[in-house]
């Protein structure tokens, strides 16, 4: 029963409707209430299963394959969320009831120790569907405070309080989806999301410029100072290309904001460049990347070169006239670290671009949208997203 419920937890909270979210405050009382060591491994890998089952479908997607690589993948990555929560699961003592007195002190102890493992690095690379993500919706607006209240509501969903902490949170739930809005566009800011599938960024001849200038200039309207293009809209970064956009530019007060691959003998770096009439810079370097089908560091372990850099810790925000926002690339709106990461330096804004071609048939982008969309109402942000299909 415990392992079902904790299927239907991650299946319902990471649907890609973002007020489903705090259905994964669930998760912490399931975990606690197994028996056994091997139902809290159990109860973890179904929770993450569930909340991750577009991954099978989605790497089918990318490498053109059949299912068993992504099923691979999909049950590879679930290892290291079950084996994290497993290993520190505590049998209560006998006659001990759920979270009773020392027993409910240390289990409390123990998830949040996972839940910061699988928050940060080098677990937290494969932290998707962390519980926290839904402080945005039941706190909305609180920001810090916000997120220690959650952090604090999950700990003790593993006493034997757990119940009386659920209806209180289910009251702040429904409060929030009664008056719930979305987060307002940055002024003078709009995302393009365009269509071309997996053809994105891979045509670099100046007629394929020359058209995304185009619908550049046509998205935008008076008040637009700002576009915002895809991950890789724009292919490899070339000077040839910069100076192509600066002139396509001229006479428009835009600044658009694209993305793009920066590459040299080593491998690559995965960027978000910021281009106007007087100017073409590297923004934004990706902190990161996709592990496994971009991010692959045991090619330069065994000296071979490529794949994309992961710049953890750096550039938590970049100034764009003199607004600092907080970048985050596809990969990175699924993960804990790079929006914490981001949100200690005080953005203005989120920018969230994102290549989702790969994904038809899931709902990873729609997970995507509202893992941003979450943060960004926790902390009061407005937000810009960028995507293509």
């Amino acid at each position: 029963m415990l392992i079902a419920v904790s299927v239907a937890c991650g299946w319902t909270a990471w649907s890609g409707h973002v007020l489903t979210l705090p259905v994964a405050v669930l998760f912490p009382a399931l975990w606690a209430m197994s028996p056994s060591r091997l139902t809290a491994l159990l109860v973890s890998a179904g929770y993450f299963l569930a909340a991750s089952r577009g991954l099978p479908q989605g790497v089918a997607n990318f490498y053109a394959a059949d299912l068993w690589p992504g099923l691979l993948l999909w049950t590879s990555a679930s290892l290291t969320f079950a084996g994290v929560h497993a290993v520190l699961w505590k049998a209560r003592p006998e006659g001990k009831s759920p979270g009773e007195g020392r027993t409910g002190l240390a289990m409390a102890a123990r998830y949040l120790a996972a839940a910061v493992l699988m928050g940060l690095p080098p677990f937290g690379i494969t932290g998707w569907a962390h519980p926290l993500t839904a402080a945005g919706v039941l706190f909305p607006g609180w920001g810090w405070c916000g997120l220690v209240a959650m952090t604090a509501g999950l700990a003790i969903m593993t006493s034997r309080c757990w119940p009386a902490v659920a209806i209180v949170l289910g009251g702040f739930w429904l409060w929030s989806a009664a008056t719930w809005t979305s987060p307002n566009l940055p002024e003078g800011w709009k995302g393009v999301d365009l269509e071309q599938g997996s053809s994105l960024g891979r045509d670099g001849s100046l007629d394929y410029h020359r058209d995304l200038i185009a619908t550049v200039r046509a998205a935008a309207s008076e008040k637009t100072r700002f576009i915002v293009l895809p991950e890789s809209a724009l292919g490899f970064w070339t000077p040839t290309v910069a100076r192509f956009w600066s002139q396509g530019l001229r006479g428009s007060e835009l600044t658009v904001i694209a993305g793009a691959d920066v590459i040299d003998p080593g491998g690559y770096d995965n960027v978000m460049v910021a281009i106007s009439a007087d100017e073409a810079r590297i923004l934004y370097r990706q902190r990161m990347p996709v592990p496994v089908s971009m991010w692959q560091p045991w090619r330069a372990w065994t000296g071979q070169g490529g794949g994309a850099r992961a710049n953890f810790f750096g550039n938590p925000v970049v100034q764009s006239d003199g607004q600092k926002l907080a970048v985050l690339i596809c990969y990175e709106q699924l993960l804990l670290w790079p929006v914490l990461h981001s949100m200690l330096h005080s953005p203005s804004a989120i920018v969230a671009p994102g290549n989702g071609w790969w994904t038809a048939g899931t709902s990873i982008v729609a997970i995507q949208n509202a893992s941003v969309v979450a943060w960004a109402k926790l902390f009061g942000l407005p937000v810009v997203t960028a995507f293509n299909k």
